[in-house]
């Protein structure tokens, strides 16, 4: 009997992840292949699609062999990436500059314009997201005003993974989640608020027809066959966006079930069955028909860490990182950091906030600094568990994911902070393994959701100490101070920047 087979691809920030998955349960072959973030100042996040489709060239081939089957036995295709990136298409195809990521917080003075000249209220009510970094009106906005040649050249906007799905079929195509993370997406007529596109100056024929995750939007080209290897003829699905698809693939599918993220951003995703919005938060679809996500992202989280390793380590790697801080206490002896080195999405929405390091005595070592940030990381997480409660959320389960999760000290601290038990997924290959199984569904080759459960292991729970979770309590109103008192000097520094008028 013969073996069928789905492929799934994450676009990451600092990767391409490939993995094949066998329909009848099980990993066949796991691949990663290294992308790049460039950040040419300092609020600026960008990635180069370019390398994304030639790392999908590269790895596709790589993977059939690693997997030791050939094209014709992958019965569909799935994507998921970064949303909402911004990517600008020419006619031929061909991305007219880097794209612009999602933590990007470049167009700050485009955002008070675009918050000038609408109710606030309004547009978040019919759209569910809140005006923020984040938003694409804005970003839109600043191309406008900065590269206005090449806006002008544009025939399609689209996302990360979007864009992969639109060189592998030809069909230009946008997932839905995109366009609700967009903040021009009226939730409640699921179609564009023209209002919001006439001030981002951008036009509907510029937008791709909108889908669900396992809608089958193209098949795999005869180019795209000869570039990468696959069948043409394939089914290539919508994807989904890349949070999504992991807290699909971890089990997130009722109510009260919480996922955190341990990655270079840091995700926080609640499952729920109806639609809610919450003024601090983002609101998502979930793969899942008729079932929603409602979700916060730090703009920095391990990307912090790797900022430190890289810079302030010694040399040292993650593993003798926490070696050294394991003994250190709750507090890192009076040192506490604001996470917020590319300014901050969720809950607070302020793109010109900054990083802090505070308390600083010569009593300090390498390894309390490092202690602060795990904590400092954990505060902005207990952040939105403190949001979700506060709006009537109960928190059955929480579980964590990402290249974090393999950190003992790093769940250790997320859970003394957060007071829940952690049930970490065990060899969890992440957003990759819920772009293929969202294929799998597409074509059938699943009969129903719940199927997930047999790609999910879990690891002894990490347990709080609930002693360190009264002291962090203590410690984390301190946290929250510290951002409110320093608001003002936020706003002042990036006025010295020239990032405000």
């Amino acid at each position: 009997m013969s073996r069928n087979f789905l492929l799934g691809i994450d676009v990451g920030t600092t990767g391409t992840k490939f993995l094949v998955i066998d329909t009848a349960g099980g990993i066949a072959a796991e691949l990663t292949l290294t992308a790049t973030l460039h950040s040419p100042q300092a609020t600026w996040a960008e990635e180069d699609p370019l390398e994304w489709w030639k790392n999908i060239c590269k790895g596709v081939p790589e993977i059939l062999r690693k997997a030791q089957i050939d094209s014709g036995q992958i019965l569909a295709v799935g994507v998921s990436g970064m949303v909402p990136t911004t990517i600008l298409v020419n006619r031929e195809g061909q991305p007219l500059r880097r794209s612009i990521q999602q933590n990007d917080a470049r167009s700050i003075i485009e955002i008070d314009e675009f918050k000038a000249a609408v109710d606030e209220s309004d547009v978040f009510r019919r759209t569910g997201s809140a005006i923020s970094q984040q938003s694409i009106g804005p970003k839109l906005l600043w191309l406008t005003k900065n590269e206005p040649r090449l806006f002008d050249q544009t025939v399609w906007v689209m996302g990360s993974y979007d864009y992969i799905n639109y060189r592998l079929t030809g069909s230009p195509a946008l997932e839905q989640n995109w366009a609700l993370e967009s903040g021009l997406f009226d939730i409640h007529k699921k179609d564009w608020d023209d209002n919001l596109l006439l001030l981002s100056k951008i036009s509907r024929d510029q937008l791709p027809p909108v889908h669900a995750p396992s809608d089958i939007v193209g098949h795999i080209s005869r180019e795209a066959a000869a570039l990468t290897g696959l069948k043409t003829g394939t089914p290539v699905v919508a994807g989904s966006a890349d949070h999504v698809a992991s807290a699909f693939s971890v089990g997130l599918k009722q109510n009260g079930d919480l996922l955190i993220k341990l990655g270079g951003a840091g995700d926080v995703l609640y499952s729920l069955d109806r639609l809610e919005i919450n003024e601090c938060l983002f609101l998502d679809y979930h793969v899942i028909p008729d079932l929603y996500l409602i979700n916060g992202c730090m703009a920095s989280s391990g990307s912090i860490i790797k900022w430190y390793r890289d810079n302030f380590s010694g040399g040292l790697d993650y593993t003798e990182l926490d070696v050294e801080a394991w003994d250190i206490q709750v507090g890192s002896n009076g040192l506490i950091l604001l996470p917020y080195f590319i300014g901050e999405k969720t809950p607070i929405f302020d793109p010109i906030a900054r990083g802090v390091f505070f308390g600083l005595t010569l009593q300090h070592t390498r390894a309390h600094l490092y202690h602060a940030i795990l904590e400092g990381i954990s505060f902005g997480f207990y952040h939105h568990i403190q949001v979700l409660e506060a709006a009537g959320f109960d928190i059955n389960r929480v579980r964590v994911a990402n290249g974090g999760a393999r950190s003992k000290l790093w769940r250790q601290v997320t859970s003394d902070v957060i007071g829940h038990p952690l049930e970490e997924v065990a060899n969890h290959p992440g957003s990759s393994l819920g772009a293929a199984f969202v294929a799998g569904m597409g074509v059938s080759a699943f009969t129903e959701w719940g199927e997930i459960e047999k790609f999910i292991h879990l690891k002894d729970p990490t347990y709080p100490n609930m002693e360190s979770h009264e002291k962090y309590k203590s410690l984390y109103k301190l946290y929250r101070n510290l951002y409110e008192s320093n608001r003002p000097n936020f706003a002042v520094l990036a006025k010295l920047e020239g990032l405000t008028g």
